[in-house]
């Protein structure tokens, strides 16, 4: 299956599930913490993510994506959710090492195959509270509801839209739990998520 969508930019959220800003003990921010995936990291189901050369630790971190329908600017947040398509499974690979070095989050989130998404777009449900679940060769990591989201996906709408236009098919990757730790070439990392399917991949070293 190839990704359900083709987004021109994926806008993603650091530090936006309460049990993860507790879990590394950062304060809570006061507006949401955005940064960027170019979309030539998207992958789909059953596709392989690749560490690169040289990696050291490489993480998985289970997100709700919202998958945006008509362009977006300056969205009130009331009526922001008529401005989503429908809602997916995604997966924020990032490379541990390469944030730590480089003190912002471009290379580390920017690598080829570190969007994996999918398997498709659900458009009948609503993202308030959805239960959402990591695992790792069949062990669970990641185990919340979106609930527990600091920002709302019609907060995380009007927000974005304030500062960069979103385009049908741009993805807002809203957020991980708490869990997250490292994958391992061989792995078989599994993001599920209540009412929408589970987004699984296969984990390789590219060198």
């Amino acid at each position: 299956m190839l990704p359900p969508c083709l987004p021109s930019k994926i806008v993603c959220l650091g530090l936006n599930y309460r049990s993860h800003i507790e879990e590394i003990k950062l304060p809570m921010p006061s507006l949401p913490l955005i940064f960027l995936k170019p979309s030539t990291a998207v992958i789909g189901p059953d596709d392989k993510i690749f560490l690169p050369p040289g990696w050291k630790r490489i993480d998985y971190e289970g997100e709700l994506g919202a998958v945006i329908g008509k362009k977006a600017k300056d969205v009130p947040e009331d009526i922001a959710s008529e401005y989503v398509l429908g809602y997916t499974c995604f997966n924020d690979v990032s490379d541990r090492n390469a944030q730590a070095l480089d003190g912002q989050w471009t290379r580390a989130k920017g690598y080829d195959t570190f969007a994996p998404m999918g398997p498709w777009i659900e458009t009948e449900i609503k993202p308030a509270n959805l239960k959402l679940e990591t695992h790792v060769n069949g062990e669970i990591r990641q185990s919340a509801s979106t609930s527990d989201l600091l920002f709302g996906v019609p907060k995380l709408v009007s927000f974005i839209s304030g500062v960069m236009t979103l385009l049908p098919g741009d993805v807002i990757a809203t957020g991980t739990p708490s869990g997250v730790g490292a994958l391992k070439p061989a792995d078989i990392v599994e993001v599920s998520i209540e009412n929408i399917g589970t987004l699984k991949n296969f984990v390789v070293a590219a060198d």
